[in-house]
This record gives structure tokens, C-alpha cells and sequence, in this order.
């Protein structure tokens, strides 16, 4: 009895029956061809169902099963069988590591470029996500499919294909399996990229592609979901600067019709992302993001980067309240470069906002505040210089002072970077003698820890006093 879709599952021994009569009637049948298309497809169909779990589907991931699989999908004529056995082997292969080798060992990676290459969107996914696969556990030379069976020649024209659905002009509306090709290729590349580095250059012609479709495709809510996640990622190990292949005169991130269009598109997907993920969260699917922000940066033109230190650091309005206490985008940035649940996020975050600050630190205190700054400096063990916080802020006068972009000219509290004149004023009554004297030893412990755990190396400001006599015994 085959299974079906919905109906109760068989118990594993029933199911290893029921497998096992499947996968030697599939076996037979390339060599005798007896079974018609229909029951055919249906037969792997079954296989596929089966094959959603490892237990009683033994025979599916051996050997012999995977070069059934294998045969029915890449050495027959009826492109619909083929499809629905590259379903199963797509699935096979996920599912047990030690298959993928089977695979290799076969032969069939080379017959899997040749099926990527097709102009059909389920033959795109299901090559593509084979071929993801054996990025992972396998000893499948990957050079020699590109310098063989041109492999990346494959992808790019993949990509340029999904590009021309996002055209102005005749902008088709997306199906659900252009997407997930889609996916399934920058996926691919990404891991390309990832392991075999001196093939990135092969997708340089792709940049302006996968700009194009990013910059048009509508983004999803929350935003870091397929495609939008792949296209960031599939951008970060490429030539973006173009060092070794310039793509023309005008790079494909800034073009002349509006050269901040690209880092105002990736800014706004930040936005949305620390909007509406957690921390937790944000440390998987954003990192990449900031990682390309910050790639970006360190080579855009002057134009683009004053656009983006705009977006990312806090502006004058925000400086109204301590920094890091608005909902803007620069303000939540701030509050994650101090999270403990995402450290490579924070990390990166914090580099980024030391990269817009010119990777100067006076300009980083004025920038986010020396609360912020100092927690950054000490972390990368840099001198705690300026060694206050004033003195990043100082000027002739002696005063804290902040200019903005405008031209205007504020005095500020240099550890939060909030304006002293928005500062709330005390109206309570003063502190007496006793209160004080709490206070003064509360700091006097506080500044003896910092001191003993190397997080400070000034000398306690009470301790000082005492030595410079500055204070007196009261009998």
C-alpha cells in the first residue's frame, strides 16, 4: 500500500517494507522501462513523501538509492520525472550528510551544472540547491566545474534572468518558484564565494543584477526574510570596489542618477530590521547587513559618505535627550553596541559607528557620547584618550561643545551628548551632610573597583583629595 499525503504514517517497519518495494521498482524500471510516466511520477512521488524522514527510509540514502535517484533525474527524457526525482535527491541529500558523497562519487555534479543552466525556474532551484548541498561535507572540486562545465556562467545568467523580471519598463510580478530559485542561486553563490574566494570575481558582471533586483523587489515584513537576505549576503564577498576587475567607469553602488540610492536602500532595510527583530535575532540575520554597510563606506565617495553618517549617527533633534534614548535608527544602534545577547552584532555595530567617526576618537565621544565611546574603548583596548570626556568636547573656552552639520553650535553634556540646556533641572531639595557623605563613599567603592579590575587607571577623584588634603577629620 503506497502512502499518501495527510494520510496516518506507517510504522517504521512497515515503512522500511514499503520503501524497499518502492526504491527496487524505480531500480528496475531503468532498465526494463515498464512502468508508464504517470505511475512513474507517482511512484517518486511516494518516494518523496517517504523520504521527509530519515527513520524506515534507509534504503532511499543508500548508495543504490541515490544512483537511482540520480539516473531517473538526470539520464531520462521526461523532463517532469526528472523533476520530481531531483525533488526526492534534493531531499535525500539534505537529510543524510553521507549521501552527498554517493553523489559525487557518481559523477552526477557536473550533470547537475548542465540542469542549473536551463532557462526553467524548477530546474534552476533543484540544481542550485544540490549543488548548495555539496558545498558541505563533500570533496567535490568545484574548480573544476567552473574551469570545465563553466559553473558560474550558469549562475550569472540565472541572475541576469531574475534581473529582467524588475526591468521598469515590463515589470513582471513574481511567482513563488521565481523566488525561491532566486534564493537557491545567491545561496550557492554566497557559499562559492565563501569557500573558494579566488572565484569572486566570476560574479563581478552580477553586481549591477543583484543591485537592481534589491533596490526594486518589495521588501517583506519583518524585512530579512528570502530574497532580500540572500541578495545582502551574495554582495559581501565580491568586488564591490572593483580592485581587480573595474567593471566601468561608474560604479554599479553609486550610479549617477543617484549615487546614494544603494546605501539609502540597505540603511532603510536596517531600519526596519532593528525595528522588528530582537537581539537574539538581529545577531543572525543583520550582521551581514552592517558588515556590507560598513564595506560599503570604506570605499564610497564623499557624497555617499556624508549621506550615511546622516542615516546611522544621531542627529541634532536627537541630542534633545541623552543619545540612545529615541526611536531612530542611530539611537537603537546605540542601545545594541551594549547588548550581551548578540556580541558579534554589537561588535560590528560599534566598529561601524567608529568607521563614520572617521576611526578618530574625539570624534567618536562628540559622535555618540562618551558613555557610549568609552565601553568601545576598552573593549579593543584602546588608551582612553581623551582621558575625560571633556577634553574630546573642549574648546577655547573650556566649555563642551558640539557643532553640528547645519552650523549650529550647542553645549552639551559630554557623557550622554544631550544638550545641557534640555537637561531637567533639579528642583529637589539638597542633599544633607550625611547624604553626601553616603554618596561620596558609594563613588569612593565604585571607583576602587574599576581601579583594581584594570577597567581604569586615573586615580579615584576622592582618594586624591584626601592626599591633597582637601579634606579634614571631624572629631
Amino acid at each position: 500500500m503506497l502512502a499518501t499525503v495527510g494520510a496516518p504514517e506507517p510504522s517504521d517497519k512497515a515503512k522500511l517494507e514499503e520503501v524497499t518495494k518502492l526504491m527496487y521498482t524505480l531500480r528496475l524500471d531503468l532498465r526494463e522501462k515498464n512502468l508508464l510516466p504517470p505511475l512513474r511520477n507517482a511512484k517518486l512521488e511516494q518516494v518523496k513523501v517517504y523520504a521527509r524522514k530519515v527513520e524506515g527510509a534507509g534504503p532511499i540514502f543508500s548508495r543504490e538509492g541515490i544512483e537511482t535517484l540520480a539516473r531517473h533525474s538526470f539520464d531520462g527524457n521526461s523532463p517532469t520525472t526528472a523533476r520530481e526525482a531531483l525533488r526526492c535527491l534534493a531531499n535525500a541529500l539534505l537529510l543524510n550528510v553521507e549521501s552527498r558523497q554517493y553523489f559525487v562519487d557518481m559523477g552526477y555534479a557536473a550533470k547537475a551544472v548542465e540542469k542549473l543552466k536551463n532557462d526553467n525556474r524548477d530546474d534552476e532551484f533543484l540544481a542550485s540547491r544540490i549543488l548548495f548541498l555539496m558545498t558541505y561535507n563533500t570533496s567535490l572540486d568545484f574548480d573544476l566545474l567552473f574551469d570545465t562545465h563553466q559553473l558560474g556562467d550558469g549562475i550569472n545568467a540565472n541572475i541576469t534572468r531574475h534581473s529582467k523580471n524588475f526591468s521598469k519598463s515590463s515589470r513582471k510580478s513574481q511567482n513563488p518558484m521565481d523566488e525561491m530559485a532566486l534564493s537557491e542561486t545567491l545561496k550557492l553563490l554566497f557559499n562559492i564565494t565563501q569557500f573558494y574566494p579566488h572565484r569572486a570575481e566570476t560574479f563581478t558582471k552580477s553586481i549591477p543584477h543583484i543591485l537592481k533586483i534589491l533596490s526594486r523587489t518589495k521588501i517583506p515584513h519583518p524585512p530579512l526574510q528570502p530574497p532580500v537576505n540572500y541578495l545582502i549576503n551574495s554582495l559581501i564577498n565580491l568586488d564591490l570596489e572593483g580592485k581587480t576587475s573595474p567593471q566601468s567607469t561608474v560604479n554599479p553602488l553609486f550610479p549617477r542618477f543617484d549615487p546614494n540610492c544603494n546605501a539609502d536602500r540597505l540603511t532603510n532595510i536596517l531600519d526596519a530590521a532593528v525595528c522588528n527583530y530582537e537581539a537574539e535575532t538581529l545577531e543572525q540575520v543583520a550582521t551581514p547587513l552592517v558588515t556590507l554597510l560598513r564595506s560599503i563606506y570604506s570605499f564610497a565617495p564623499e557624497g555617499v559618505k556624508e549621506q550615511m553618517r546622516s542615516l546611522l549617527l544621531p542627529s541634532e533633534d536627537e541630542r534633545d535627550r541623552p543619545l540612545g534614548r529615541s526611536e531612530t535608527l542611530s539611537s537603537r544602534l546605540l542601545t545594541l553596541t551594549t547588548t550581551t545577547v548578540a556580541p558579534t552584532l554589537r561588535d560590528s555595530i560599534s566598529n561601524m559607528l567608529y568607521e563614520l567617526s572617521d576611526k578618530d576618537q574625539n570624534t567618536f565621544v562628540r559622535n555618540v557620547g562618551y558613555g557610549f565611546a568609552s565601553g568601545f574603548f576598552v573593549a579593543h583596548k584602546m588608551p582612553l584618550i581623551p582621558g575625560t570626556a571633556a577634553e574630546a568636547w573642549s574648546t577655547k573656552e573650556g566649555k563642551s561643545r558640539f557643532e553640528y552639520p547645519t552650523g549650529t553650535v550647542s553645549e552639551v553634556n559630554p557623557i550622554t551628548g544631550q544638550r545641557l540646556d534640555m537637561e531637567p533641572v533639579d528642583t529637589g531639595p539638597e542633599l544633607s551632610l550625611e547624604e553626601k557623605e553616603r554618596e561620596a563613599e558609594r563613588l569612593f567603592v565604585l571607583f576602587d573597583r574599576l581601579k583594581k579590575n584594570g577597567i581604569i587607571t586615573v586615580k579615584n577623584p576622592i582618594e586624591q583629595a584626601i592626599e591633597e588634603g582637601r579634606f579634614e577629620e571631624v572629631d
